[in-house]
């Protein structure tokens, strides 16, 4: 059976087409699949019966199952996903006053290692296939719908920020990008789509060829030295190629900006003198600071890093220094951490999650993909 979470519009017209099935087909059944969430051919009424009948024998509409789901107190919900293999993924929803943003994965696992994020300390697994990127935002904003009661679009937003390096899985990332701003599909704009990347440079000018979007770069150091000890990719691509690859992205990206995280480590990245270094960063390879912001990350304790979070009034000094110098600079809020959903926080114990969850949560898992199917049929 072929899942048609799989395939982009180009694909499944070229699915459609092997089934004797014109292009307009292709678009309806697009739509009943990612604007309805609909699993059922049987209802999928304006679909001939011929074509129906052909569906149920040759594909099927299947996302992962849920092995766990956790909502914060502050409204931000995480989902554990079971890719087969003893391997999970998480996806967070964090709801804010004027947008929905879904951080979705890309591998099981990450192979990037760096030193702040728990999610690269567990190891890489594999590269997840485009259908199991796309079906979390499948599933995230069907199940959103009926849990919030609400008939419009609930995800305004989406991150390529949860597990894994995107730029590293491209073959199957620049579909399921494509299906996110597919009017047929999720339409959502480009502004709206980010990818965050710990900087490899081939992919990235690749990436503003294929499908550019919003771009954010995991930087967090000033200098190579630092940065190849906080992110060693660093040593392979290091600022004299990131930079200017981060430069050239403009002339593509649908925002006149690239944004920057810089995760905040006490004692190691957060000087002044270091904020001070930053700006004549971006002052030697943009001639001006306007051409990025800074996105500062409060980070994430985790037992393996033995690294600290920089206290509020070092962090606030070390925005200063960035703002009087021109640079856009916010300080981004912690979210959903009581539940092992903030930013670097997604690796979840895999090996012993896996094992203990999946089989207790099956009923679960049934619970939730049974409500779904209901809603589509409404």
């Amino acid at each position: 059976m072929v899942n048609l979470l799989e395939f982009d519009l180009e694909a499944l017209t070229a699915f459609c087409e092997r089934l004797g099935e014109k292009r307009f087909r292709a678009v309806q059944l697009f739509r009943w699949i990612h604007q309805r969430g609909c699993t059922s051919f049987d209802d999928m009424s304006d679909l001939a019966k011929s074509l129906r009948d052909k569906l149920k024998g040759v594909a099927c509409v299947r996302a992962m199952d849920v092995v766990s789901q956790h909502e914060s107190a502050d409204g931000t919900i995480k989902w554990l996903f079971d890719v087969g293999g003893g391997n999970v993924i998480e996806s967070v929803f964090i709801p804010e006053d004027d947008r929905g943003t879904l951080c979705l994965s890309t591998q099981a696992g990450c192979a990037m290692g760096c030193r702040f994020c728990s999610t690269g300390h567990q190891g890489f697994s594999r590269n997840l296939t485009t259908g199991e990127i796309i079906g979390q935002l499948w599933f995230a904003e069907h199940f959103l719908r009926k849990h919030l009661k609400r008939d419009e679009r609930v995800i305004s937003n989406t991150v390529m920020m949860g597990m894994g390096e995107p730029l590293q899985n491209y073959a199957a990332l620049v579909p399921a990008l494509k299906m996110m701003l597919d009017d047929h599909a999720y339409g959502l704009s480009r502004r709206r789509v980010t990818v965050s990347t710990s900087g490899l440079v081939k992919k990235l000018e690749l990436l503003g060829q294929d499908c550019p979007v919003a771009l954010a770069v995991s930087l967090h150091a000033p200098n190579n030295a630092l940065r190849d000890y906080l992110v060693p990719l660093n040593i392979k691509h290091p600022l004299e190629e990131l930079m200017p690859a981060c430069v050239n992205y403009l002339a593509h990206a649908p925002r006149d900006f690239i944004t920057f995280e810089y995760c905040m480590l006490d004692g190691v990245n957060d000087s002044d003198a270091q904020a001070h270094e930053l700006v004549q960063l971006v002052k030697h390879y943009g001639h001006s600071v306007s051409w990025c912001k800074f996105n500062l990350i409060p980070f994430n304790p985790f037992p393996a890093s033995g690294l600290h979070r920089s206290k509020p009034e070092r962090v606030l000094a070390f925005a200063k220094v960035l703002s009087e110098a021109g640079i856009t600079t916010t300080v981004r809020k912690t979210r959903g951490d009581d539940i092992d959903a903030a930013c670097g926080q997604l690796a979840g114990d895999v090996v012993d999650r896996t094992r203990v969850t999946i089989r207790i949560a099956r009923q679960r898992s049934a619970e939730l993909n049974a409500g779904l199917a209901t809603d589509a049929k409404i």
